[in-house]
């Protein structure tokens, strides 16, 4: 998917149901892997998204959804990645 193209889901909000979201090399992985048990979607702000969608949070930060968990991937700016 192109990076211009990825939704823009804006800032967590604390008061609506969010996946957690974890650095890509996070030690809790697999911990928190266990406790979401390989869902087949992330939630951010209560809308769900399916597992491999990427999404850009706050305009600046890349999420991958991996069975569960938001795994952040860089940036969404397309010309500073």
């Amino acid at each position: 998917m192109n990076r211009v193209d990825q939704i823009d889901v804006g800032a967590a909000d604390p008061e609506l149901k969010t996946s957690p979201i974890l650095e890509e090399m996070d030690e809790e992985y697999e911990v928190l892997l266990q406790e979401v048990e390989d869902q087949a979607v992330c939630w951010f702000n209560s809308s769900s998204y399916k597992d491999g969608s990427y999404v850009c949070s706050s305009s600046r930060i890349r999420l991958y959804c991996d069975k569960g968990l938001w795994i952040r991937r860089g940036g969404c700016d397309p010309d500073n990645p």
